[in-house]
């Protein structure tokens, strides 16, 4: 008999925290505002206090969402008050594909994760990443999309390689505020 809680995984979606507007630079070199370290660092916080650290973390190759996954790291080890250290370190894959990415693009990287990891954290961009909650659990996603530093938990019974439409309830939502 197997236990059906062995088979559970958890998707973390986590739009980017807070970025500069655009200026001079590419969009995708731009960096977080000072509001998006704090946000970053508070979802992290959230994160750690919920027990959802993540195994594996596919982040977008730009700027705002590799500067958001360092917050988030950081305050996923904040003091126990906050919620506790993050334990063993996951594996980050940096993803170029994921910048600018349709939701079935995002969920192609979600569907090649490590097999064995039960959490799986994706910070990546609008519209795609609000699309991909859409897609995942089209009855209670949010409409209006996430915000900036928007966590929504999706769960899952099944590997990664099966995950696809209507196929992850959402579990939790959060708006992390620094």
């Amino acid at each position: 008999m197997t236990d059906a809680h062995a088979e559970e995984r958890t998707l973390v979606l986590l739009r980017h925290a807070k970025a500069e507007p655009p200026g001079d630079v590419l969009d995708v070199q731009r960096p977080l505002a000072t509001r998006g370290h704090a946000d970053a660092a508070a979802a992290g916080a959230w994160l750690a206090k919920h027990e959802l650290l993540p195994d594996v973390v596919i982040c977008s190759a730009a700027r705002r969402t590799r500067e958001t996954w360092h917050g988030v790291a950081m305050g996923m080890t904040g003091s126990p008050a906050e919620g506790g250290s993050a334990g063993p370190a996951p594996v980050v894959h940096y993803e170029a594909d994921a910048y600018e990415a349709r939701p079935e693009d995002l969920l192609a990287l979600v569907n090649r994760a490590d097999p064995a990891a039960r959490t799986v954290l994706l910070i990546a961009h609008n519209p795609g990443i609000s699309l991909l909650s859409a897609l995942l659990d089209p009855l209670r996603a949010d409409q209006d999309g996430l915000r900036t530093s928007d966590v929504v938990v999706h769960r899952s019974v099944g590997d990664w390689a099966g995950l696809g439409r209507g196929g992850a309830p959402i579990a939790a939502r959060h708006t992390a505020r620094g």
